[in-house]
Parts: structure tokens; C-alpha cells; sequence
């Protein structure tokens, strides 16, 4: 294995949405999709999730919809969920804070795909944090994701800058 893992390359991978979803499952999430902004949207992807609570399309479409809606509570906790899929599914023990070298040379081989989608629900949780207002559990997610994305194909490294360059003297961040 090289040492250094290339994270925009996924090869033969199969991504979180070319997973089969089922049709009654994939049925709610496009009708919420049609009826967004009503209360039944919400509705209907809680229902997806009961249905198939580790489908990752189904996480990533309730994290989206309290993103958008400003529910950045509820899509933390959705967030949150989805790493805790995606690690289980890398054989990830821990929390993200364990990432490094090795346990990450072993996520890739498991499947690169599902590491960059574990990745990236970290990132994105790294985002809901800034904006809940939370910079150091936020800059600590980023920082982890920036020690093992030694090229930042990811994008953290202009989110780092900007915590400390703006907010670094008024707050302790480390």
C-alpha cells in the first residue's frame, strides 16, 4: 500500500447512493423529496429511516432536510449516526479521535468509498459545529480529518484557516 492514501481515487467502490435501496424505502425518500417544505416530508423520511435505519441514503437525506431546514441539532445527531454506520461498517473501533495511519491504511482497503462517506459525515458534523457555534470540537474534527488528508482533497484546511485566523484570541482552541 502506498503511504499516502490518494482519497479522491475510489476505483471499482461502490458509493453510499449506488447501494440497492429498498423500493418502499427509496419511494419515501422521493416522495418526501416532492412534498419538502410540508410537515409530512419529515414524516415520510423517519418512516424511510424505521424502515432501514443503516441505509446511508436514507441518512444522508434527513441530515440534508434539518440542514436546510435549520434543524442543525437534529442533523448533528443524523451526522453522528451516519459515522457511526460507516465505522461499523470499516471495522472502525472507537470514535473518529482513533483515526490514523494504520486504522485508516485498513478503512481503505475495506473499501475507499465508505471512507471518504465516513470522512465526510465527519467533516460535515465539523460544519454543524461552526455554526452551532462549538469551534473547538469543531477545529479537533477538522484537525483529524487534516492528519490524514495530507492533500486535502477533502477541504478542511481553508475551514482550519478561517477558525484561526478569526476566532483563534477570542477563543482557547486548544
Amino acid at each position: 500500500m502506498a503511504s499516502r492514501l490518494e482519497l479522491l481515487e475510489l476505483g471499482d467502490d461502490v458509493l453510499y447512493f449506488d447501494e440497492p435501496c429498498p423500493p418502499g424505502v427509496a419511494a419515501q425518500i422521493e416522495a418526501a423529496a416532492q412534498q419538502y417544505g410540508q410537515p409530512i416530508a419529515e414524516q415520510r423520511l423517519l418512516y424511510a429511516y424505521f424502515l432501514a435505519p443503516e441505509q446511508l441514503s436514507v441518512l444522508v437525506a434527513i441530515y440534508r432536510y434539518y440542514f436546510y431546514q435549520h434543524r442543525l441539532e437534529d442533523a448533528l445527531l443524523v451526522a453522528e449516526r451516519a459515522l457511526e454506520v460507516s465505522a461499523r461498517r470499516l471495522h472502525l473501533s472507537g470514535s473518529w479521535s482513533n483515526l490514523g495511519p494504520i486504522t485508516l491504511g485498513e478503512a481503505a482497503m475495506r473499501s475507499m468509498g465508505m471512507l471518504r462517506f465516513h470522512l465526510l459525515a465527519l467533516k460535515g458534523s465539523a460544519v454543524i459545529l461552526l455554526r452551532l457555534g462549538r469551534l473547538s470540537e469543531a477545529r479537533a474534527r477538522l484537525k483529524k480529518i487534516a492528519e490524514v488528508d495530507t492533500r486535502d482533497a477533502l477541504g478542511v484546511l481553508p475551514l482550519l484557516s478561517v477558525i484561526d485566523r478569526q476566532y483563534a484570541p477570542a477563543h482557547e482552541l486548544d
